[in-house]
C-alpha cells in the first residue's frame, strides 16, 4: 500500500506524476488555501505533507496528524514550520536549498537597478501620458556601477549577488554572523565589515539572511539612521527582518533615498504607507519565481518527501 501525502498548493503536473509513482496523492490543484481545520482533516490519515511557505505547520497541526512522517517545504526558509515540534514527534522536515540561489540573486539585482534608475516611476509617467519630451535633468537616478554594495548575509544567495556585482565593477563589503572563508571572499571579491561600517559606507544595502527571532527587525530605525541619506535598501530575503513601519518613516523623511522590496511583514498584507511612496519599488515575493526554478524547487521537495517515506535520508533534511 502506497503512503498517502497531501499537497497544499497547486504544483506542476510532472511533479504530481512523479509523486504518484510512489504515493497516494491528495493534490490541491484548485490552489484554494486550506484552513487549519481543513488541512488537519486531510492530514489525519496521511504520511507526508508537501507545503509552501504560506502554510503554517505549527505544534497544534502536528498534534492532529498522528501518522505524519515528513513535512517537505517548497522553499529554502522554513520559519513557517515548528521544527522543534516536528522533531519531538520524529517528523522529518525538509527544504529546497541551492536550486533557487541564482534566480533570487537576479531578483535582488533587478530591484537594485529598478530602484536606482526609478523604473517604476518613469513607467507610470509614460503610461499616464505625461512625457512631452527629453530634458537634461529629467528623472535623474543613481549609478549602480562603481558603487559600494553592502551585503548582510553571505550565504549561497549573498555570494551569488556578490558575483553579479563584479560585472558592475562594484566595491563589495559584507557582514555575516561568522566571517566567510578566505576562498569565498576571494571568489566574491568581497571584504568583511562590521555592521556599523557596512551601513555607513554602502550605497546599496542588500539583506540576505533567514528570518528568525535573532534577525527580527535586524534593520530598524537605529540602523536606517546609520545609512547614507543617498543609500538604497534592498530586502529580497524575508519579511520581518526589516521593521517596515520604521522603513516607511525613513523613506518619507529622507533618512535614506529609496528601497526595493520583495518581502514584507505580515504579507500578503503590507504597510499601507508603502503605497503612498514613489521612492520604493514593490514586488510580491517573486525572488524564485521563474518557471525553471519553481519547477526545480517542487521536484526537489518531492524527492525529499519520497526519500523520507522510503526509509532513506532525505537530501535536504533540516532536523536530521
Amino acid at each position: 500500500m502506497k503512503p498517502k501525502i497531501v499537497i497544499t498548493r497547486e504544483i506542476f503536473d510532472d511533479v504530481i506524476d512523479y509523486l504518484k509513482q510512489h504515493c497516494d496523492v491528495d493534490a490541491n490543484q484548485a490552489d484554494v488555501p486550506c484552513t487549519p481545520d481543513a488541512l488537519a482533516a486531510k492530514l489525519a490519515g496521511s504520511d507526508g505533507l508537501m507545503c509552501a511557505l504560506t502554510d503554517k505547520v505549527d505544534a497544534a497541526l502536528v498534534a492532529r496528524a498522528p501518522g505524519l512522517k515528513v513535512v517537505a517545504n517548497i522553499a529554502v526558509g522554513y520559519n513557517n514550520i515548528d521544527v522543534p515540534a516536528c522533531t519531538a514527534r520524529g517528523i522529518k522536515v525538509t527544504n529546497t536549498p541551492g536550486v533557487l540561489d541564482d534566480s533570487t540573486a537576479d531578483l535582488a539585482f533587478a530591484l537594485m537597478l529598478a530602484t536606482a534608475r526609478r523604473i517604476t516611476e518613469v513607467e507610470s509617467y509614460i503610461r499616464n501620458g505625461e512625457w512631452t519630451g527629453w530634458k537634461l535633468k529629467q528623472w535623474l537616478g543613481v549609478d549602480v556601477h562603481h558603487a559600494t554594495l553592502g551585503i548582510i548575509g553571505m550565504g549561497r544567495i549573498g555570494q551569488a549577488i556578490a558575483r553579479r556585482a563584479a560585472g558592475f565593477d562594484m566595491n563589495v563589503i559584507y557582514h555575516n554572523r561568522k566571517r566567510a572563508a578566505p576562498e569565498i571572499e576571494q571568489r566574491a571579491r568581497a571584504r568583511y565589515a562590521s555592521m556599523d561600517e557596512l551601513l555607513a559606507q554602502a550605497d546599496f544595502v542588500v539583506l540576505q539572511m533567514p528570518y528568525s527571532p535573532d534577525t527580527h527587525h535586524l534593520i530598524g530605525a537605529a540602523q536606517l539612521a546609520k545609512m547614507k541619506p543617498s543609500a538604497i535598501l534592498i530586502n529580497s530575503t524575508r519579511g520581518g527582518v526589516v521593521d517596515d513601519k520604521a522603513l516607511v518613516h525613513a523613506l518619507k523623511s529622507g533618512v535614506i533615498r529609496a528601497a526595493g522590496l520583495d518581502v514584507y511583514e505580515g504579507e500578503p498584507k503590507l504597510d499601507p504607507g508603502f503605497l503612498e511612496l514613489k521612492n520604493v519599488v514593490l514586488a510580491p515575493h517573486i525572488g524564485s519565481s521563474t518557471e525553471a526554478t519553481r519547477r526545480a524547487m517542487a521536484m526537489c521537495a518531492a524527492k525529499n518527501l519520497v526519500a523520507a517515506l522510503s526509509g532513506q535520508a532525505p537530501p535536504n533534511c533540516v532536523n536530521p
